[in-house]
């Protein structure tokens, strides 16, 4: 049913990555949650890390909003489920504010999705090293196009009361707010490594002192009764929030043949489904766990660091993102549960491994010994391999029928050697042709990160899968 939400609601960008855009978003987010009110954290595009963030901030599920692997239909009902009951949304931008997709216009930018939410933009503009020239570089975002509607700037790295004089004057010339200054404090800044900032869960303490000080930092220099009526001139969205339940109804989970085909659907009978987690395999999206949740699942999580068995009752096995390469040595020390692992699929249990997934069950990784399910071997590589994929399952798995497409997304330094199995898992179509990932048995192992909103079939068989398998 489409309803009318009335949220208060900004979009925080940048000309381009670097300028900030994470440093002021999580701030704010810190700074409104401190002030009694319940934040809706939001992420624009594929990123996993910044959301993580954005959870300690606020106490909330970080969620992304990405059209191109989940559709520009999906970002304003994704936006709704993830807001329900919130005072205050912020959504964090990615890249420059009109990048996106390579050869795609606006499609996956953080415009589009400003438009798709009919939400104010707040410009985070890195002025350290420009005076004047200031309010041309403003001036240019803001009539670039005519339907994003820039509501005002906040000036980041800021080196000096002189500066900011000049800076806001500029602005001023060009009818542009300052809704907020931000001078140089690389105290706050959070450590990065080869594909960005460290996650939250291998910093958790150095990572809430972070927030704090980001609170800081934004509450002293930010204007934010300002930026909060901004945030109240964006107007109703209408759409129907997303809905796990609804999601997987389309897909006919409600019907009594998928009740009488599941026994997971009845009380006590639900199949485990164990995630893994820690600080080696911090990438998922929230929506995940509620799809296979809503499919009849329970989900829970595990540390290959530290747990040494699966968790009871495990029918399932889902293995996502996150830095293996990083703990190589330690989730090769823990060869207990590197040998449960090889058991579950050589018994036939479904597992879904992405990018981390995948290396940990190769055989090894940098020399070192990982679970040996898949007959390869991984490596860290000096070449990054990022961008957006179009895919079609080439091969029947647990998770996807041979056929199914999906959009997804690489973001990885290492290479697997070989690339793919006797049976691949994808064939991408766009921006190259190529065969890639494994499936063997109940396995499906793959670089590819997908966002399984787009197409909630691949949970519903993925929970079948695990509940046949009790």
């Amino acid at each position: 049913m489409v309803t009318s939400l009335h949220i208060p609601r900004l979009v925080i960008a940048a000309p381009s990555s670097g300028s900030g855009k994470t440093t002021v978003a999580t701030g704010l987010m810190a700074a409104f949650s401190e002030r009694g009110l319940a934040v809706s954290p939001h992420k624009a595009g594929p990123d996993y890390i910044d959301p993580g963030y954005h959870a300690l901030a606020t106490g909330r599920p970080g969620r992304n909003l990405d059209a191109f692997m989940c559709g520009p239909e999906l970002v304003a009902p994704l936006f709704a489920h993830g807001a329900a009951g919130c005072d205050l949304a912020l959504v964090e931008g990615v890249m420059g504010l009109y990048d996106g997709a390579a050869g795609r216009g606006e499609l996956a930018s953080t415009a589009q999705v400003a438009k798709l939410l009919r939400a104010p933009v707040v410009l985070v503009v890195d002025a350290s090293s420009q005076s004047r020239s200031v309010a041309a570089l403003v001036h240019g975002f803001a009539s670039f196009d005519p339907q994003v509607r820039l509501g005002g700037v906040i000036l980041n790295k800021v080196g000096s009361d002189r500066h900011e004089v000049m800076l806001r004057e500029a602005l001023e010339e060009a009818g542009m707010p300052v809704l907020g200054v931000l001078r140089r404090a690389p105290q706050v800044a959070a450590p990065s490594r080869h594909l960005g900032l460290v996650p939250v869960a291998e910093r958790r303490a150095d990572a809430l002192s972070s927030v704090a000080a980001l609170a800081d930092q934004v509450r002293a220099g930010c204007d934010l009764e300002a930026l909060m009526a901004l945030a109240r001139t964006a107007p109703a969205l209408a759409c129907e929030a997303w809905s796990p339940q609804q999601a997987l109804g389309r897909h006919g989970s409600a019907s009594p043949e998928f009740e009488a085909r599941v026994p997971g659907r009845s009380p006590g009978l639900r199949p485990v489904i164990a995630v893994a987690g820690g600080p080696a395999f911090t990438f998922s999206y929230a929506e995940h766990a509620e799809l296979l949740t809503a499919a009849g699942a329970d989900v829970v999580t595990f540390d290959p660091l530290r747990d040494e068995a699966l968790p009871g009752g495990t029918t399932g096995l889902v293995i996502g993102g996150g830095f293996p390469e990083v703990y190589a040595p330690e989730l090769a020390a823990n060869e207990p549960l590197r040998k449960a692992v090889a058991a579950f699929a050589a018994d036939g249990g479904p597992v879904a491994a992405e990018c981390a997934g995948l290396l940990y069950l190769a055989r090894s990784l940098d020399g070192k010994p990982m679970c040996g399910v898949l007959d390869a071997d991984a490596r860290m590589s000096e070449r990054l391999t990022l961008g957006y994929r179009e895919a079609v399952a080439v091969s029947d798995s647990a998770l996807a029928a041979t056929g199914t497409r999906l959009r997804g997304h690489e973001f990885h330094r290492t290479v697997i050697e070989p690339g793919a199995g006797a049976a691949p898992a994808w064939g991408f179509t766009h921006p190259e042709r190529r065969v890639e990932g494994f499936v063997q048995q109940g396995v499906h192992a793959s670089y590819l990160h997908t966002h399984w909103a787009a197409e909630p079939s691949v949970a519903l068989r993925f929970a079948e899968a695990a509940a046949r398998a009790r």
